[in-house]
Order: structure tokens, then sequence, then C-alpha cells
């Protein structure tokens, strides 16, 4: 269990904020991201229609079709299942992230990449951190971290699945926004590793001490059970 924890922590919270601070730290100094350019030229290389239209689409669902509405279905449901504790952590993770993000844009105010004409809908925000990539990436790891602890009859439940779509969709999400010039690469790494470390550390502070997702306060993991 500690180790476990310990694990969390590293892999978690402090990696994604060495990360995190790393890229901040430069874009403060003013130097350019030698790999934004490149990757954003390569990968518009790639460009096509059906490409075009994939990619549309799939930046939508890491917004407004998709993760916003998961968003909100996934508190209502704790809520109206009177699973407070987790409710408590999917909400603050999920509304501090945004808050965070509207944040962290007005504070750095990055402009969007301007090398081509996208085919995206107009955006009108700065660029530093991707609100989709952090987006898409606090829902996932709040699924994941809900996930993980779900014990069911036949072992591992949903966690893995769960794990492998939402690091697929995490993923694909990302690449949509490059693909259609409307972020760097910097500010996709950055919405990941700022939506990693928050979500993380807010799991630690609702779960406290040995408390874990899915169980009542006082009772052991050992006498955990799902409802």
């Amino acid at each position: 269990m500690h180790g476990w924890r310990l694990l969390l922590v590293f892999a978690g919270l402090l990696v994604p904020l060495w990360g995190f601070g790393s890229l901040v730290e430069d874009l403060r100094e003013g130097e350019a991201f030698v790999f934004d350019v490149p990757l954003l030229q390569g990968v518009h290389a790639l460009a096509n229609a059906g490409l075009d239209r994939d990619f549309i689409f799939i930046s939508a669902l890491g917004y407004a079709w998709g993760v916003v509405p998961i968003d909100v279905i996934l508190i209502v449901a704790l809520a109206l299942r009177r699973r407070m504790r987790e409710g408590l952590f999917a909400g603050v993770s999920i509304v501090g992230s945004l808050l965070l993000n509207v944040a962290a844009k007005h504070t750095f105010a990055r402009v969007r990449p301007d090398l081509w004409q996208s085919v995206a809908p107009a955006e009108t925000t700065f660029s530093f951190p991707s609100g989709h990539a952090m987006g898409s990436m606090t829902l996932v790891m709040v699924l994941i971290l809900l996930c993980w602890s779900v014990r069911t009859p036949w072992g591992w439940g949903w966690r893995w699945p769960v794990t492998l779509v939402g690091a697929l969709f995490v993923l694909l999400v990302g690449m949509s926004r490059v693909y259609l010039g409307v972020h760097y690469p910097s500010d996709i790494l950055a919405g990941w590793t700022a939506a990693c470390a928050w979500v993380v550390g807010v799991y630690g502070l609702v779960f406290y001490g040995t408390l874990r997702p899915w169980q009542a306060a006082g009772t052991t993991p050992a006498a955990q059970a799902p409802r």
C-alpha cells in the first residue's frame, strides 16, 4: 500500500510538477522550444481532407461535445449515489483544473501559433497551457483513480480498460490540437503535466491516510466492497 502511494506521488505529482515547471521557466525566459515548430510543420505535411474532418471531430470531443458533458454527468451521478467524497474529488479536480487553466492562460498570455490558416473553428483565448489537453487529462485521471480502487468478482475489472482507453483519448485530443495548428506541442505537454499534478494532489488531500475511493470511513481496505 505504502509503496503504491509513494509511486503515485512520484509519478503522478512530482514528475509532472517538474515538467510543468521546466516549461514555465523556459517560457518566462523567452526561450523557444526547439521541438515546437518542427513538429507542427511535420504534422501539417500529413494534412488531407479526411484527417481534417477526423481531427476536428476529435478536438470537439476533447471539449464541448465530450469532456464537458461527461464531467457534468460524472459529478451529478456521484452526487445522486451519495458518494460525496468521490464527488468532492471529481468536482474539485475538474472545476479547479478549469480555473487553473484560465488563470495560467492569462498569466503567460502566449499567442497561438500562426504558421498556416487552420481549418478549426476560430480560437480567441491564449495558447499556454492547452485547455483541451488539460481538460481531457483531468477527466481521464479522475476516472482512472476512481476505477483503480474498485474490486470486482473478475479481478481487475475496469482498471486497465479505463486506463488504456483514457490514455489513447488524451493522446488523440492532444494530437488533434497540434494537427489543427491551434496549439504548440509545448502547450499540450503543459496541459497534461499540470492536470496530472493537480488531480493527484487533490486525490491525496481528499483520500488522506489509508482511505481509498468507494471505501467507507473507518473501514480497512480489506473490508472494502464496491456498491
